[in-house]
This record gives C-alpha cells, structure tokens and sequence, in this order.
C-alpha cells in the first residue's frame, strides 16, 4: 500500500501486482463514512475475495472530527440522527449540503490525478463508497464530465434531490450496486428505495441488495460488491 495525496485529499492505494495501485487491473474508488478513520474500508479489499490484480483507492475525508481519527465530508446535526434513532421519520431528500460543491471539486480532482497517475481513464474506474461517503460518489458521478464504469452505494440515501434528479437522465444505462438494511437506524430503508427508484426510472441499471440488518456491510453485501467489480470493472 502506498499513501499519495491529489489536491486536499490523502489517498491510500493497494492492490495490483505489488499491493501498491500498480498494473493494469480495475480500479475501485471507495469513499467511507461520516466518523471513520480513512482507513475504514481497507478490509474490503480482502473481503471481497478479488483478483490480485484489482486495484483500490481510499481517500480519507478532509474535516477531521473531535474524536480519535474520525474524519468526515462535512458537518452533520447530530440531533437529525438521536431523532432518527427514537424512531421518528425525517426526510432527508431535500439536504443540501453547503460543503457539498466543494467536497465534489475535491473529489473530480482526486479522480483526474488517479487518472494520470495509475493510467486508468475515469470511465473505466468503478466509484463508490459507505453512508456519507456513498452520497459523495453518487454526487461527484451526476455532476462529473465522465461517468465511472459503475456507482457503488452501500448504505445510502437520497440527499440533494434538487440537484440530483435534474441530472439522472445522464445515468441511463450505467451499472449500479446499491445495498441496504432493512432496520437501518441511521438512513431510513424507504428513503434509500426511494433513491434506487428514481435512479432505475433514469435509465441505470441498479442491482438493490437489501438485507435483514443495520447500517453495516454484511458478507451478502461484500459478496454482492465481489460480483460487481468482477462484472464490471475493466
């Protein structure tokens, strides 16, 4: 594994032929979670059960929280999430984040410099991410110039609805994998069908994997995340 920097973001590569982004092999781009460290999604690299020859980047968010290594992507009202947690419903589809242009420029930056420096074209990448990090890969995939080889959703929602409907169209045809809890204390299962519907409605072809569980990244979602790649990185 090697660690590089694109603009404001630190970015670990692993996989290839020497663990470290080198080779011609696919390559994955997996943003994680409000309140992780950068390193959260390293595991998935093994647990996916890929070729060697795949590669992975994991940014790391650029605000860093109060608490041990949790980083975020921006700012959230933690009080949203204790009323969520006593089982009120809150709608989130409308959120816009005022972070969210900058973290998408800081995104489409990270994306070019992977794309000179690994030789990999931005459409033939595979983006994605977990939770907060998920709504950032879904975001810089509508507004970016190109689209990746495929969108990766895990444990997501429907932010930005105003900013993102109007450019789904776009999506047509482009592979998505989307999985969910059915008890997800965090982001509501309904809010998350509601995103998958309006991406299918666009065009994308959305493979929705949901599970008997919460905010998490069950062996049925690793094993669905395996098939994907598999499927669709090039």
């Amino acid at each position: 594994m090697r660690v590089e920097r694109f603009g404001e973001l630190k970015v670990r590569i692993t996989g290839g032929a020497r663990g470290d982004g080198e080779g011609d092999g696919p390559l994955v781009v997996l943003l994680h979670g409000y309140g992780a460290p950068g390193d959260d999604l390293i595991p998935l690299a093994q647990a996916a059960r890929l070729p060697s020859r795949v590669r992975f980047a994991f940014p790391e968010a650029p605000l860093s929280l109060d608490y041990a290594d949790g980083r975020a992507w921006w700012m959230l009202d933690l009080e949203l999430f204790e009323r969520r947690a006593r089982g009120e419903r809150i709608d989130r589809s409308e959120d816009l984040p005022e972070a969210l242009p900058t973290v998408r420029a800081q995104v489409q930056e990270l994306l070019r410099g992977l794309e000179t420096q690994l030789g990999t074209p931005r459409d033939r990448m595979l983006l994605g991410g977990f939770s907060q990090g998920s709504m950032v890969a879904c975001d810089a995939a509508l507004h970016g110039a190109v689209l990746p080889a495929g969108l990766i959703l895990l444990s997501s929602t429907l932010i930005a609805r105003s900013a993102w409907e109007p450019r789904m169209a776009r999506c047509a045809g482009l592979p998505v994998l989307q999985t969910h809890g059915q008890r997800d204390p965090l982001l509501d299962y309904h809010d998350a069908v509601r995103l998958r519907d309006l991406l299918q409605a666009a065009g994308a072809n959305v493979t929705f994997v949901d599970f008997p569980g919460g905010h998490e990244i069950p062996e049925v979602a690793m094993d669905a995340l395996g098939r994907f790649i598999t499927a669709h990185g090039r």
